[in-house]
């Protein structure tokens, strides 16, 4: 019998999302084969990282070769499924580390987990090749600008939002210039860097993908309808939104998006499993965000359509955990000879 490979689940980090990271560690643990993987949390704070063993308690990780010990026996891992929602695990400095340590990791490098985490960067580097985006504006902390300014260059009603955050925290849809101010401060209060985006009425979807080297999957679209004036944190983790999967939306739309969602993975260079926001505007898709470490809770968009596409995330993870593993086998076998 082969003998079972170790994963870490790496959850926490230091951003607002991590109870968020937390509830998804605990959905990956469950959707893992315990037949072929042997997993531990290893749970991210500040200067604290700590494996969760069996029993619940914690040791340690020795952070020079990622590994840890029990009753004496040092023990390391093969793999490790990220899923740090925010800094460092969505912003490519746990990605430098593992690349490091030579510990193979579930989702994009470096440079993809960077730029992806700076939603202004991102979405301008995609429109160079022909997609579709918002009108938006950096703002930057103590950039003096005016609620005018940004009547004139994005318009009311807008987004005020942290340009490398996720869940929709600080964010705030703004109607007029007297709510610019308070917004802003909100949204800079979660990081250096706010983006003002131009609020467009439509129908707002999400699509996710992922590739290996024998497979393509882009999974079948989710509308969201939210019971409040926007996907906001409430509506993500507290039920207050519809989601239907497929989306209600026409199939030419439908392959349009699903074409640009598997375009944007390679124009990015995405690894593991991605999901793209979209928002509908006639019959033209305009992309939102991308977001390389998709929630993976009971809530989550991902999971959902697995189950609308009949296939279980057991053998998502599976396929991307192996695929992964003999690429980066491939590499090193490469880099010798």
């Amino acid at each position: 019998m082969n003998k079972k490979r170790r994963i870490a689940i790496v959850a926490g980090g230091y951003s607002s999302e991590y109870p968020v990271s937390l509830r998804s560690a605990e959905s990956i643990k469950n959707f893992m084969n315990p037949e072929l993987y042997e997993t531990n949390k290893v749970i991210i704070e500040h200067t604290s990282w700590q494996v969760e063993l069996a029993d619940g308690t914690q040791v340690p990780v020795d952070r020079n070769d990622f590994s840890f010990t029990e009753n004496g026996e040092k023990k390391r891992f093969d793999f490790a499924y990220i899923t740090i929602h925010g800094t460092p695990g969505e912003n490519g400095l746990l990605q430098g580390y593992f690349d490091m340590t030579g510990i193979p990791y579930s989702c994009c490098g470096v440079f993809a987990a960077a730029l992806t985490f700076n939603k202004y960067a991102c979405n301008h580097y995609l429109a160079s090749f022909g997609i579709n985006i918002s009108p938006s504006l950096l703002i930057k902390k103590g950039d003096n600008v005016t609620p005018r300014e940004v009547g004139e260059k994005v318009s009311y009603p807008c987004f005020v939002k942290p340009n490398d955050g996720g869940s929709s925290f600080g964010t705030t849809k703004v109607k007029t210039p007297e709510e610019f101010l308070p917004a802003l401060e909100r949204a800079l209060s979660e990081g250096e860097e706010a983006v003002a985006e131009k609020f467009m009425s439509g129908t707002e979807v999400t699509c996710g993908c992922y590739k290996t080297a024998k497979k393509s999957v882009v999974f079948p679209i989710t509308e969201v309808v939210s019971r409040n004036e926007f996907f906001d944190y409430e509506a993500k983790y507290k039920g207050a939104v519809e989601e239907i999967t497929p989306a209600r939306i026409p199939d030419e739309v439908a392959e349009k998006i699903k074409n640009t969602t598997s375009r944007i993975y390679d124009l990015i260079g995405c690894r593991g499993i991605i999901r793209v926001d979209y928002i509908i505007i006639g019959d033209e898709p305009y992309l939102l965000e991308v977001n390389t470490t998709p929630g993976m809770t009971g809530t989550s968009f991902i999971p959902q359509q697995a189950r609308a596409m009949g296939v279980e995330m057991r053998d998502v993870l599976t396929e991307i955990i192996e695929d992964t593993i003999e690429n980066t086998k491939a590499k090193k076998q490469d880099t010798t000879n």
